[in-house]
């Protein structure tokens, strides 16, 4: 998940503060759960200003600009495939139908996610310049 040392240390003490973060939240009542949660909360803190310290020394941002337009297309188009779905499920009552509208939505959203988007993506990524 890291690129070099220091960031993979950021994110080991970020995902350790989260969860004893998240524990501190389920055991808030108890002493120990506030205690819990606010070391969390700190230990976060503490793993963000360290990502943001390393932030500078990354280099180039692996892409460059994107079409804003296709980018709106491809999550239109996926969330088009989404309402699909889940209008096709109020048309009928058979298992049948709504599978049919099930599958058709799904195809739908995979055409927006899996070629729109990522066309988009590569439109003007760093490595064509």
């Amino acid at each position: 998940m890291a690129a070099t040392k220091s960031q993979g240390r950021a994110f080991g003490i970020f995902m350790v503060a989260a969860t004893v973060a998240a524990i501190g939240i389920t055991y808030f009542s108890a002493g120990s759960g506030k205690l819990a949660f606010f070391a969390g909360l700190i230990g976060v803190a503490a793993s963000l200003a360290v990502f943001r310290r390393i932030k500078p020394e990354e280099g180039l941002v692996p892409d460059g600009a994107q079409p804003v337009l296709l980018k709106l297309a491809g999550l239109c188009v996926a969330a088009g495939g989404w309402l699909v779905v889940l209008f096709g499920l109020h048309l009928t009552t058979s298992v049948s139908g709504r599978m049919v509208t099930t599958l058709l939505g799904f195809a739908i959203s995979l055409v927006g996610l899996l070629y729109i988007l990522p066309t988009a993506a590569n439109k003007n990524a760093i490595w064509k310049a």
